[in-house]
């Protein structure tokens, strides 16, 4: 009678990967202990509250925190550093916390979402399709202001993610990761090519667009923000509910289908959630570039491959990178300044590049 195969290195198989999304986070967890990963966020958190406040007091004209404070919690508009706290720094302030959390997530969700480590908000055409949009308003319809344009970049940001989806998706294998980076660099470059068209041509437009091109926290009125806000909770919403869904994609794609997991439509609500996260950070910002690349890698240092906890603390942790950057560039230029995009793309760059050194061309998609 012939022995029965060994089933031993089967189930050994079987036990080397992880049976979930569940289990990745686990793993997780007990690598960095859930301890040290509450003390993270309650870090991070404390980090932002001196962002914040370094934000409101540094600047041309310094204000000392206490007086920060005073003109927080009892204004006083004849004043004068109070007004400077309240009319100019406040609203700043508010932008940079609100684009800051909201890139932070968008680059930890694309990053999850793609399988590709050195995806950014700018992968699905997002902030080319914003640009274009914003271009063609100053052009035809003459908007001249943040609050005019605003909605023009969210609706070119959003149109242009559906046609880089929808170009991906065709074939028999639909959206995969590389289908998609592929399809929004086309896309992205054609819509470069439509916005340098119309602002070679048009001096006037130049002028304009260039203030928000650079991507700034200045400038921009509270009502903007608040135009705006619906939008980025929703996507803040969805993306943070992808966390158990992003755990199982990481496995790869045939396996997050044997768990149970629509890929799909995982992927259009992920995509959905970067829309809204990208095209209403940069309606209201410009394009802020290194942002949603850089810091889910500094953040995922800590946190493992988790998307529960990646993803909030890269919400906490981007802001506070995003208003260091802008008080950066207060001091280094003063009296004038440089603008928050650029101090990002300085310090954001370098990055890149040791990104890339580390993976030699070898990226997970």
């Amino acid at each position: 009678m012939s022995a029965p195969a060994p089933a031993a290195p089967a189930a050994r198989t079987g036990a080397a990967a992880p049976a979930d999304g569940r289990s990745a986070r686990r793993q997780g967890a007990r690598r960095h202990g859930a301890g040290t990963l509450w003390l993270a966020v309650v870090v991070a958190a404390a980090a932002l509250a001196g962002a914040a406040l370094l934000s409101l007091a540094v600047g041309s004209r310094a204000v000392p925190p206490a007086v920060v404070l005073d003109a927080l919690l009892r204004p006083d508009r004849s004043v004068t550093d109070h007004l400077v706290v309240l009319d100019l720094r406040l609203p700043r302030t508010v932008v940079g916390l609100v684009v800051g959390a909201a890139l932070g997530l968008a680059g930890a969700l694309m990053q999850g979402l793609t399988r590709n480590p050195l995806a950014d908000p700018g992968l699905l055409g997002v902030n080319a399709g914003a640009a274009t949009a914003v271009v063609l308003a100053i052009s035809v319809l003459g908007v001249t202001s943040p609050s005019g344009y605003v909605w023009f970049a969210l609706v070119g940001a959003a149109v242009a993610a559906v046609v880089v989806h929808g170009v991906a998706a065709t074939g028999r294998e639909g959206a995969t990761p590389v289908k998609l980076t592929l399809a929004g660099a086309a896309v992205s470059a054609m819509l470069l090519s439509v916005t340098s068209a119309v602002l070679v041509t048009d001096s006037a437009t130049f002028d304009q667009f260039r203030f928000w091109q650079v991507g700034s926290l200045s400038g921009r009125e509270l009502s903007v923000v608040a135009a705006v806000l619906p939008v980025l909770l929703v996507g803040a919403v969805l993306a943070l509910a992808m966390g158990p869904v992003l755990d199982a994609l990481s496995l790869g794609q045939d396996v997050a289908r044997g768990l149970g997991q629509r890929t799909g439509v995982a992927r259009a609500v992920g995509a959905l959630a970067a829309v809204l996260l990208c095209g209403g950070a940069t309606a209201v910002a410009g394009p802020v570039a290194f942002l949603g690349l850089a810091v889910p890698h500094v953040v995922r240092a800590v946190t493992g491959p988790s998307h529960r906890w990646l993803l909030p603390l890269s919400a906490l942790v981007a802001p506070t990178v995003l208003l260091l950057a802008d008080v950066l560039g207060r001091v280094v230029a003063r009296p004038g300044e440089l603008q928050v995009g650029i101090v990002t793309a300085v310090v954001g760059a370098p990055v890149l590049v040791l990104l890339v050194r580390r993976r030699r061309g070898a990226v997970a998609l």
